[in-house]
């Protein structure tokens, strides 16, 4: 089983689960329509990477994301995520009215920081830096579905188990890896930088 780390301790994840369409901007850079209804899909633990890679069957599309590690009840640790996409597979499912799982849940279709702990999940801002570019940034507030409405949600019908990691949805800005792309992403306060991390796409 993969495993993460927080606070420099190993975490084994059970699932991973996903919000997606949470960002209204990012909804209509694709040219989906607003859900009526908060969307939720799944990774397995094996989904959980250490590199990013900008091919895998296909051309590989990013999304940075807020992510919250779930314990005793509640969010108690944030860290970046990468949720990465075979988008054009994507498209192809969607457009058949099937579930994303080939485009969303390969192997190494997530990538996360080290998580650290949080106070709160309120005040909390992305930032995904690509070859010293800004390419996204997005906070709490511009949510559609605010940390308790996810937590909320998700536990209206699953069980959620220490360790598992609830991904927040993408700010706009989502776009192609290409190889030898730098990636740094950054999780801010309400007056200090949480967490950082880099990748180099292989």
């Amino acid at each position: 089983m993969n495993k993460i780390d927080f606070n420099g301790k190993e975490v084994t994840p059970s699932k991973i689960i996903c919000i997606g369409r949470n960002y209204v901007e990012h909804i209509s850079e694709l040219g989906n329509e607003i859900p009526d209804d908060m969307v939720v899909f799944n990774k397995p633990n094996s989904a959980i990477g250490r590199e990013l890679y900008a091919f895998y069957g296909e051309p590989i599309h990013y999304e940075a994301e807020i992510c919250f590690l779930y314990q005793s009840g509640k969010f108690s640790a944030v860290g970046v995520g990468l949720d990465l996409t075979k988008r054009a597979l994507q498209s192809s499912l969607k457009g058949k009215g099937l579930p994303w799982e080939r485009a969303k849940a390969f192997n190494n279709s997530a990538l996360f920081s080290k998580f650290v702990s949080l106070d709160s999940p309120d005040d909390l801002t992305i930032e995904l830096i690509v070859n010293d570019e800004l390419r996204q940034r997005g906070n709490v507030g511009m949510m559609m579905y605010k940390p308790s409405d996810i937590l909320k949600g998700i536990e209206s019908f699953m069980t959620l188990e220490d360790g598992d990691i609830v991904m927040t949805g993408t700010p706009k800005g989502v776009g192609q890896v290409c190889v030898g792309d730098k990636f740094t992403g950054r999780i801010l306060g309400a007056a200090e930088k949480l967490v950082e991390v880099c990748w180099i796409a292989k």
